[in-house]
């Protein structure tokens, strides 16, 4: 104990996974600099990580762009188009998500987010040119969202298992909070730009940008080397039988389970609160445009400043406990949401709630992509993403009709009731709440 104590005092705190000097610490009675030395590099993010990053996010921002561009143009056309070009991305994503996952184990990871990148800069750069030349019509439209929806159903189970393959387990908090800090930082500035980008270029512009980016990320992945990359799955089943072991992998597992039905709650009972509800609970109690902006403007600073924290120190406790607890603390900002009697304490809930997101978000993710078995890496990320995607689609539609029914504020303290009971049910879960991903030993 007094070793412990003495090697936390001189600045090297002691990894839960450096069990060999550990032992030569207890052996000698004191630190060695070597093992420090290495610890202390250790905790410092891989420069492929960090590189991969930057081509994430540059793709991020043409994402950003060239959806924004979609809608737009789509809208020219009238509601019932635009839904159509929406729906186009995310109909086959949802029903190849698993099949993606399962071709990603089997081929690995990287090769599968080459040929996405690949793809979608020739993709791109040839719509670009239709578009210069045709316009964009709504057959079109909808083409290319059927285009980049079955791009996404491969490409998004393997970037979501890339950041295992590049960092050690004990870092993954820290490098996914960091990608989160700065997709939040995107989605912020993301708007504006496509609004001046497609105002100045039109839908063809759009896609030449995006391309641009597609081009960046392919020439970044074909530097990064996988670290800690794991052999491809034997193709011993058929792809769809691999497809589908992954779901049974993934709710047959003591952390998975729980965590996946944590993250499926998230994603109906919060996410529709910050797309769908506060416009609607704005416009009910008549706060006007401002105010609602200014809840949503909370939200991303609490979840960013909770972010920004764990990039920094870490995890802030057992993973599943933060998560759960999270889910909680977020309801109870939902709940304050609901039944606040002015705008201001609107504003105050906002920062609760994006608290709890934050937190949730910066320790479920880590502790999905840690418990998830080597062989699966790929397979859970789709069925991570399937759960997101499918709660959503579904629950945005049954409280939009909800809401027109009962009102904004029955709904809001519905979804809040909910939160809070789906948070005490994860806790109640030990192998969830006793998970130690991420934390170092004491």
């Amino acid at each position: 104990m007094i070793t412990v104590i003495s090697r936390i005092n001189r600045g090297c705190p002691m990894a839960a996974s450096d069990e060999a000097a550990e032992e030569t610490v207890e052996a000698s009675g004191v630190p060695v600099p070597e093992a420090c030395d290495e610890r202390q590099g250790q905790d410092r993010l891989p420069r492929a990580y960090k590189l991969w990053l930057v081509g994430i996010l540059v793709s991020l921002v043409g994402n950003a762009v060239f959806y924004f561009a979609l809608g737009w143009a789509a809208s020219e056309y009238g509601g019932s188009i635009a839904g159509l070009a929406l729906s186009a991305i995310t109909l086959p994503r949802v029903l190849l998500l698993l099949v993606g996952g399962a071709v990603s184990d089997r081929v690995s990871a990287r090769r599968v987010l080459i040929t996405g990148d690949a793809a979608m800069l020739i993709f791109s750069l040839t719509l670009a040119a239709v578009a210069y030349s045709l316009g964009a019509p709504p057959l079109l439209l909808i083409a290319t969202g059927i285009a980049v929806g079955v791009v996404d159903a491969f490409y998004l189970p393997a970037s979501g298992s890339m950041p295992r393959r590049l960092v050690a387990q004990a870092q993954l908090p820290r490098a996914l909070s960091l990608r989160q800090v700065g997709g939040q930082v995107i989605n912020m500035g993301g708007g504006p730009l496509a609004g001046v980008l497609v105002g100045l270029a039109g839908f063809a512009g759009a896609a030449f940008v995006n391309a641009v980016t597609f081009a960046f990320t392919l020439v970044v992945l074909t530097v990064v080397r996988p670290q800690h990359d794991v052999p491809p799955t034997p193709k011993t089943d058929g792809l769809l039988k691999e497809a589908l072991s992954g779901v049974k992998v993934a709710f047959s597992h003591p952390v998975l389970r729980p965590g996946l039905w944590l993250t499926g709650a998230a994603a109906g009972f919060l996410l529709p609160v910050l797309s769908l509800l506060i416009p609607l609970l704005a416009r009910e109690e008549e706060w006007g445009a401002g105010t609602a902006g200014l809840v949503l403007g909370a939200q991303g600073v609490g979840m960013v400043a909770v972010t920004l924290v764990v990039v920094k120190r870490g995890p802030l406790g057992r993973p599943g406990l933060m998560a759960a607890s999270a889910l909680v603390l977020a309801g109870g900002g939902v709940l304050a949401l609901g039944l606040c009697p002015s705008a201001t304490i609107a504003v105050a809930a906002g920062l609760v709630i994006g608290v709890g997101n934050g937190t949730f978000s910066a320790h479920i993710a880590p502790l999905v992509l840690a418990s998830s078995p080597d062989s699966h890496l790929s397979r859970i990320q789709a069925v991570l993403v399937l759960v997101q995607s499918v709660a959503l689609l579904l629950m945005n539609n049954v409280l939009g009709a909800l809401v027109d029914l009962q009102g904004a504020t029955v709904i809001v303290v519905a979804c809040a009731v909910m939160l809070i009971g789906v948070g005490l049910t994860g806790l109640a879960s030990d192998p969830l709440r006793n998970d130690r991903t991420g934390l170092r030993r004491r």
